[in-house]
């Protein structure tokens, strides 16, 4: 029987080796109190840059380890198995705003705040969502006015992963109001510029040991040698480099539903009811089995949007069906690793139990289920 992902190169087969030994030694020990203490492991990223995984799919001319797309998946579900809310925090970290800097920063920005952030010593966000901004950017209400050789930035941002630990925001701003989605613009805002502040943290169901925070700007000042980008268009740019997080969704979905499964594969084997496993009942077997097919199709849906992304193919829809996919089966997936766990399952120390918090988020970070299908609709021709 072939390997199931014999497309993977023998340096892909040692990263992922490599991953799974960092993670079960330096993440999953730590997950559950990370979790329950809502606080990031800080020190998990110059670790990581120092092994050179933050730097996967960067150039190595702006201080990255180079590799491919395929290669950030196979560290995004890694990591997520670990700890989704761990991988979320590295996720956004990389996957926006150092990909952010890297496809449109100055190369003075990139030498001062992009190699840095790859090796760990400094963490991004990415301040885009508000009150009233989600999924329609061209409500953003924060703005960025012209003013000499500087822009001030008024408003606030919600829901940013890493507020409360970053040290430079890419911030999502208004430089057109009138133009709504085609007057927004990219800055990199450092987070000890004066009028910036972390409003205060905020509490969540799941992927608690991401933190996040509601960020306020108040006059703050930036040198115009910080915008990232075309002025009014600098966020219309960005979206082809985003197309990356739906991957990247995929994956973190792909590696906590992984985590499901084994638990429950393990458990269907040593609970013993009727005098025997649990695992030995058709109802049991069949439902692990309906796992394990729909952790197979979504990651070979993720991996084959990578593949498509690293041959400069079109991958629009592909990135949309392995989100789609890998996000909803992982909802499934947990739900039915709790039913089969029982009231073990439901205990507030059980992994499972974290497992159904954090699951959720993935359907709804990086464009809703409804908006990849809209999506998808699209390419299809609909």
């Amino acid at each position: 029987m072939a390997e199931p992902d014999f497309y993977l190169s023998d340096a892909q087969r040692e990263l992922q080796r490599a991953l799974r030994e960092f993670v079960s030694k330096e993440i999953t020990p730590i997950a559950a109190t990370c979790d329950a203490e809502e606080h990031y492991p800080l020190e998990l990223f110059p670790r990581l840059g120092a092994l050179g995984y933050l730097g996967l799919g960067f150039p190595e001319d702006v201080g990255g380890s180079g590799g491919s797309r395929l290669d950030y998946a196979i560290l995004c579900e890694e990591l997520a198995y670990g700890s989704g809310g761990i991988a979320l925090g590295i996720y956004v970290h990389m996957a926006l705003a150092c990909a952010a800097l890297e496809a449109f920063g100055s190369q003075h920005l990139k030498q001062a705040w992009l190699a840095p952030a790859l090796r760990g010593e400094r963490i991004g966000a990415w301040a885009f969502a508000e009150a009233g901004a989600g999924s329609d950017a061209g409500s953003i209400a924060t703005r960025a006015v012209a003013d000499g050789d500087s822009y001030v930035i008024n408003g606030s941002k919600l829901f940013i992963t890493n507020g409360p630990i970053a040290d430079f925001l890419i911030v999502v701003a208004s430089t057109a109001p009138e133009r709504r989605l085609k007057g927004l613009s990219l800055f990199l805002v450092e987070c000890d510029r004066p009028g910036f502040r972390v409003a205060g943290s905020l509490s969540k169901l799941g992927v608690r040991a991401s933190e996040m925070a509601e960020l306020v700007f108040e006059d703050c000042r930036v040198p115009a040698a910080n915008l990232i980008g075309r002025e009014n268009g600098g966020f219309l740019d960005s979206l082809s480099t985003l197309t990356l997080g739906r991957i990247a969704s995929a994956a973190f979905a792909i590696g906590v539903a992984r985590a499901a499964y084994e638990a429950t594969l393990a458990h269907a084997g040593r609970r013993i009811q009727f005098g025997q496993p649990i695992g030995s009942f058709q109802a049991v077997r069949f439902g692990i089995v309906d796992m394990a097919l729909a952790i197979e199709a979504s990651r070979l849906l993720c991996h084959r949007a990578a593949q498509a992304a690293d041959r400069g193919l079109p991958h629009g829809r592909e990135a949309s069906m392995a989100k789609l996919h890998a996000t909803e089966a992982c909802t499934r997936i947990v739900e039915r690793a709790l039913h089969f766990h029982g009231a073990a399952g439901y205990m507030s120390d059980s992994p499972i139990g974290r497992y159904y918090r954090d699951c959720k988020v993935f359907e709804l970070g990086e464009g809703s289920s409804e908006l990849q299908r809209n999506m998808i609709a699209r390419e299809l021709g609909l």
